[in-house]
């Protein structure tokens, strides 16, 4: 991996592949770059492929205080700014959905689409934000691995889970492996996000929403409900799958990333 750092970051690491329109992945929590294995190599054939562990995750570092998703879009700004890249499309897995929401608030003109995979641009609910704080307690008090070993199965659809344990079990242990603080920072830096629903109003770029049918996290009714507010939208919805199509439906997701960005860097 390529490290840099930074003002606000000691340590950013990202991996960068491939060659052409620069694509940038961010994955969801908890995992780090690794997320995108499965459909990374086929993508950088196409695309120059910029593949980030967000701040907290893997092994990127924050100065401390508070995490946010304007700072997780911060640290991606800093990796473009790096690498000389002033435009690009960004896809990012549920938590670096709301760090890529961030970047298009934030950096609009830097922007030529943005995939959203099984995430919202919803803030969360009340009933959500109660969650977050009763995770957060869990953690703190020694159950973060109670906490991991319940969460990340639940992102699975239960066809999935039963044919590839295995896949669950990679997926566990690599969870296992962030800081307590830094889970607890990035629980904080969810329940604390701002609603960007109206950012899509005067929105320049084409959106995708990609939507699994089994979510368990984003209920599929929830998830519709967003897909006309762009000017141009891009729908997928994947039947047997949960909240980690990268994982479940990689053939699928690589093709529609894929198709997406044909049209963002050619329209």
């Amino acid at each position: 991996m390529i490290q840099i750092s930074t003002k606000d970051f000691p340590k950013l690491s990202y991996n960068k592949t491939g060659n052409g329109p620069v694509l940038v992945l961010l994955h969801g929590f908890p995992a780090n770059a690794d997320l995108w294995r499965e459909i990374a190599p086929a993508l950088s054939k196409h695309f120059t492929l910029i593949c980030p562990d967000l701040p907290g995750s893997g092994e990127s570092t924050f100065s401390g205080g508070d995490l946010s998703m304007e700072l997780m879009a911060q640290s991606v700004s800093d990796i473009l700014e790096h690498e000389g890249i002033d435009k690009v499309l960004i896809a990012g897995h549920s938590m670096g959905g709301y760090a890529a929401l961030a970047f298009a608030d934030m950096f609009p003109r830097k922007l030529s689409g943005l995939s959203l995979v099984h995430s919202t641009a919803y803030a969360d609910s009340d009933e959500k934000k109660d969650g977050r704080r009763k995770s957060i307690d869990i953690i703190r008090n020694g159950g973060k691995e109670v906490f991991i070993k319940q969460m990340v199965p639940n992102l699975f659809a239960k066809g999935f889970k039963e044919i590839y344990p295995d896949v669950i079990e990679a997926q566990v242990k690599d969870g296992m492996k962030a800081d307590i603080n830094n889970i607890i920072a990035m629980q904080n830096a969810m329940k604390n996000r701002a609603d960007r629903i109206g950012l899509f109003k005067n929105a320049t770029f084409p959106v995708q929403w990609i939507i699994g049918k089994q979510d368990n996290l984003l209920p599929f009714d929830k998830a519709l409900q967003q897909t006309y507010l762009a000017n141009i939208n891009f729908v997928s919805v994947y039947e047997n799958t949960g909240h980690m199509c990268m994982l479940e439906n990689a053939g699928a997701l690589r093709k529609d990333i894929a198709d997406f960005a044909y049209f963002c860097n050619n329209s």
